[in-house]
């Protein structure tokens, strides 16, 4: 199948690994575009054995644009990575020309472009979520922070690349963060919600879903969830303490499809507005129950990156059926007994400013650490050298039977990576190593 996959981070790097790793399990082969990809999608193009892969400079935000090319190169899927092409309607240009596309529609993707669009389809479907308010101005903003008291929740509205959002006990910062995003639009003040965060990933085809294995990542920069929110420091999957809480894995994605997916997709089915992609959950495990704390409308990064090396049945399949409405007919898929977890590696002064043009050594070194590969995210070569052109720079993603052997080979590999200012967190996973 010819694929072009939109996106530049590793989320689509560990789309396109999946993608490719079927050839190698004996399945189809895959003509794989990355548009516009980043160094590490580059360099699987020309490695050997890694299938057809190539990269073209595409405005993955442009939908005429990304409509033409699909149209111009025979493309028989397109895969949607981040969300602001979805937001721009990408989609929508993909299926007015016939072509099937993995990615909602601009008026399904408000789903996460509009945290007020997602409360309210919640509170239509019946969805457990927790309180929220919606606000406009700073003293409307002020009056729900006083109302719902502390700990605060702030959440910037609109798309805020995973930087929108803060809890913090310190009315004041509650405010000032108030504040700053009112000046790109309105704000939801929420409450509070404790507990185990979960993020699970459902296939959907804008009516049938099918679960992906659950994950669980880190937002905040430090060890022990200490400083800012970031767009996410590590990973790890599966989520072996959800059986003492709910009996099984399988428990509780099943008790989340029924309560939570699966209503969500079919109410904006009936709001003529057909949720066709990845519908990504975020969810909180509280006192009174499962709790959306968020629905994001494409695949999570970085929890991509653990859930895929996992899978079994074949990624191109499972995209393809849902682009083209053919999930009801399918079983759920299938994963690996192998665990993963990933480390991101972060230069120096994320998430604020981020250093960036710092070059990037000792790549094939990590990369050679049994069970271990590396996922681009922020890279590009300048001069013959591979350089850091943003926040979150790598992820090394290491598989192994148990967790604590997945932990040791990441950071084994991480180990031998070398980036001046480089930060990372020592703690990814290890509540679940043993």
């Amino acid at each position: 199948m010819r694929i072009l996959v939109l996106g530049s981070g590793a989320r689509e790097h560990a789309i396109i690994t999946a993608l490719l790793a079927e050839e190698t399990r004996g399945g189809d082969a895959h003509e794989i575009i990355a548009a516009p990809g980043n160094a590490g999608i580059a360099a699987d193009a020309g490695a050997e054995g890694a299938g057809s892969v190539s990269t073209v400079a595409l405005d993955a935000n442009d939908p005429a644009a990304v409509a033409d090319f699909a149209m111009d190169n025979n493309v028989q899927l397109v895969v949607i990575g981040p969300e602001a092409p979805l937001v721009a309607g990408v989609a929508d240009a993909l299926r007015t020309r016939g072509i099937p596309v993995f990615g909602p529609a601009q008026a399904a993707a408000q789903l996460e472009g509009s945290k007020t669009f997602a409360k309210r389809i919640m509170d239509e479907a019946g969805v457990p979520t927790g309180r929220a308010v919606r606000a406009g101005t700073l003293a409307e903003a002020t009056a729900a922070i006083d109302e719902f008291g502390s700990p605060y929740v702030i959440k910037a509205d609109g798309l805020a690349a995973g930087k929108g959002v803060l809890v913090t006990e310190a009315r004041d910062a509650a405010i000032n963060h108030a504040a700053h995003w009112l000046e790109h639009g309105s704000v939801l003040v929420e409450e509070f919600l404790d507990g185990q965060e979960v993020s699970l990933f459902f296939l959907s085809d804008g009516h049938n879903v099918l679960p992906l294995s659950p994950a669980q990542d880190y937002k905040r920069l430090a060890d022990g969830d200490a400083g800012p929110n970031t767009g996410g420091m590590g990973a790890y999957s599966p989520l072996p303490w959800l059986d003492a809480e709910f009996g099984s894995e399988a428990e509780f994605v099943a008790e989340v499809q029924a309560t939570i997916a699966l209503p969500t997709v079919r109410q904006l089915a009936t709001e003529q507005t057909p949720f066709i992609g990845l519908l990504y959950c975020g969810l909180i495990l509280t006192a009174r129950g499962i709790r959306v704390i968020e629905f994001n409308a494409r695949f999570g990064d970085p929890e991509t990156q653990v859930v895929l090396p996992r899978l079994v049945t074949p990624l191109s399949g499972l995209l393809f059926d849902a682009a083209t409405g053919a999930l009801g007919s399918r079983e759920n898929p299938e994963f690996a007994a192998d665990v993963a977890v990933t480390v991101v590696l972060a230069s120096e002064n994320y998430p604020e400013t981020p250093a960036t043009g710092r070059e990037i050594s000792g790549l094939d070194a990590a990369a050679a650490v049994p069970g271990v590969h590396i996922a681009h995210a922020a890279t590009a070569f300048r001069d013959g050298a591979l350089v850091s052109t943003g926040g979150r720079v790598l992820n090394v993603v290491a598989t192994a039977p148990d967790f604590a052997a997945a932990r040791a080979r990441a950071y084994e590999a991480l180990a031998l990576i070398g980036l001046e200012g480089a930060q990372f967190r020592t703690d990814i996973a290890a509540r679940v190593a043993g």
